[in-house]
């Protein structure tokens, strides 16, 4: 200051002025308030770990607890929830290391989920002990031990009762003494066992159960009996084709034309069979509950109509005379019926439900029958005593077919296992198992006239053959060309073993030719699927179809 109230302009000419000090006082003052520099904090007076950076990774210092643990500072989003503010390291959460070990960390979350408690995590290195969460109550009974730690009280040994003197025989018992804490079991009470006895007789299979209110029949022509007392079971004689005649037609021809149509039930037709050897009437079960008998040759009327079952009828099938018939319905009963007067003769139940149904072929076991249920098992009855004989259960699934081959010593079965097994009658083991990966399940078969052939309809639309005489696949004759998967569609074969035709799910008709396995003929028979089909055993041409739309066709 003193230099710049000392600064002159410096030339010679003009005289110095004389400057008073006061004058420079007042002026240093006035400039001392026009300083701008802010103050400045010195850097050891600076302390670097008053506040950390929320997103920091590194710190280079040991911060305190309430360093670490101080509200976060600074503008806050107003639209995030309190959630959504947390603090994150990860989508879900926070996550940082910890110092216990993967085994104390096993033991207690075991202990927790099993005894209900575990050690408090927060408390460790406190002065008042270790602390649980969940049942303490339970902790301190157990002293806090867990799962590995658990000690299991030492099996005390049971003590005998005195084993008495051994100069008593009677008295005494030796090392056979019982225990002092044994408990004798007692059986159950009179009240019990009738329960008991009233359970297990429910249980056993039923025949000639308690006729049925339902078991009716109606007869739907007049003239059941001709001029000289035959009945309509008896076959016609006047007819352009002999019906009487054992041997087969020499040559059959394919069918061209429909002549005649049946509405035969108010819902899906389930089967039809012919009348054993003449073929001059034909039997129907239906989804209606009800059995049909029709004629095939005249009127072509309904002759009876057997009714009694109280669910869809399954499967039907004639004695060798025709003069009864079997029949398997849903609703777990296979019923005896008199062919001529429609009288329901027998009933028979396993409780389960029966898929199919066979008589014995030879003619002094006519009283003998068997049928497949759907609890895997092939059921013998006599229809005498109304009595099982012989239960055959090997098959791992519902039992679909039952066939009598090799002179009716033996029966081939198949099943949904996809599987066939062969039996030899009356004894339970089967003598040979067919089973492959590439077959499937098998829910028809037919026999042909000759009794060499099998042919099985297969779930993956097509027909395999076996040879009845060894039981073996003859792999140069498959059928093919329809769709029935998932159907049970029939097979049958013309009386010649010309021709093989089966059912469709579309509701056609196919005929192959038996040398060439072509398909030589398809047509549409039915609206719905084509569930059944069979060739007229004296006729060269005609056949009958049915189907799920309730009606019965012959074709020729």
């Amino acid at each position: 200051m003193e230099t710049l109230a000392a600064y002159g302009s410096g030339s010679d000419s003009e005289p110095e002025p004389a400057v008073s000090y006061g004058a420079i006082a007042s002026f240093k003052n006035k400039l001392r308030v026009l300083e701008a520099t802010p103050a400045v904090v010195e850097r050891d007076e600076v302390k670097p770990y008053d506040f950390i950076a929320a997103d920091a990774k590194v710190v280079e210092y040991n911060p305190t607890v309430e360093q670490m643990y101080a509200p976060q500072l600074g503008p806050a989003n107003p639209f995030k929830t309190q959630q959504a503010a947390a603090q994150k390291n990860m989508f879900c959460g926070f996550v940082e290391n910890t110092g216990v070990s993967d085994f104390q960390f096993d033991a207690q979350r075991k202990t927790f989920h099993t005894q209900g408690y575990a050690e408090d995590p927060t408390a460790y290195n406190q002065s008042v002990g270790t602390k649980y969460v969940g049942a303490v109550e339970k902790a301190e009974e157990n002293q806090g031990r867990t799962v590995f730690e658990d000690e299991k009280e030492k099996r005390k040994k049971r003590k005998r009762e005195h084993f008495g003197d051994p100069s008593d025989p009677e008295g005494y018992k030796g090392p056979w003494a019982e225990y002092v804490d044994q408990v004798k079991t007692s059986g159950p009470t009179e009240e019990q066992r009738a329960t008991l006895d009233e359970w297990a007789a429910r249980k056993e299979p039923k025949a000639n159960a308690k006729p049925d209110e339902n078991e009716k029949t109606i007869l739907h022509i007049e003239d059941s009996h001709d001029y000289q007392g035959r009945s309509f079971l008896v076959a016609p004689k006047d007819g352009a084709v002999n019906l009487y005649n054992p041997e087969p037609p020499e040559k059959c021809f394919l069918p061209k034309k429909l002549l005649h149509t049946w509405d035969a039930h108010n819902k899906g037709v389930a089967k039809v069979i012919l009348f054993p050897k003449t073929g001059h009437l034909m039997l129907s079960c239906g989804m209606d509950s009800k059995i049909k008998l029709w004629e095939l040759y005249g009127k072509r009327r309904c002759v009876r109509t057997y009714s009694g079952h109280a669910k869809a009828v399954r499967d039907i099938v004639f004695n060798n005379d025709g003069s009864k018939f079997l029949s398997a319905s849903y609703d777990r009963m296979i019923k005896l019926w008199d062919t001529e007067t429609g009288a329901c003769l027998s009933r028979f139940t396993t409780k389960k439900i029966p898929y199919c149904v066979q008589f014995h072929p030879d003619d002094d076991k006519q009283n003998f029958f068997v049928s497949g249920m759907a609890d895997k098992k092939i059921v013998g009855w006599d229809i005498n005593s109304g009595e099982i004989t012989q239960e055959y259960d090997r098959h791992l699934g519902a039992v679909n077919t039952i066939t009598f081959i090799e002179r009716n010593i033996s029966f081939v079965s198949t099943s949904d296992d996809k599987s066939l097994r062969v039996w030899d009658w009356d004894i339970p083991v089967d003598r040979k198992h067919i089973a492959d990966p590439s077959m499937h399940a098998i829910p028809s078969c037919s026999l042909s006239a000759s009794g060499k052939w099998l042919a099985c309809q297969s779930m993956d639309n097509k027909i395999s053959i076996f040879a009845t005489q060894k039981l073996r696949l003859n792999r140069k004759k498959v059928f093919k060309g329809h769709m029935v998967a998932g159907y049970a569609c029939q097979c049958n074969f013309s009386p010649d073993n010309s021709y093989l035709m089966s059912g469709d799910a579309d509701g056609r008709c196919f005929i192959w030719d038996w040398k060439t396995t072509k398909v030589y003929k398809r047509f549409k028979a039915h609206d719905g699927v084509c569930i059944g089909c069979v060739w007229l055993p004296h006729e060269t041409s005609k056949i009958v179809t049915c189907g799920w739309d309730g009606k019965i066709k012959l074709w020729d």
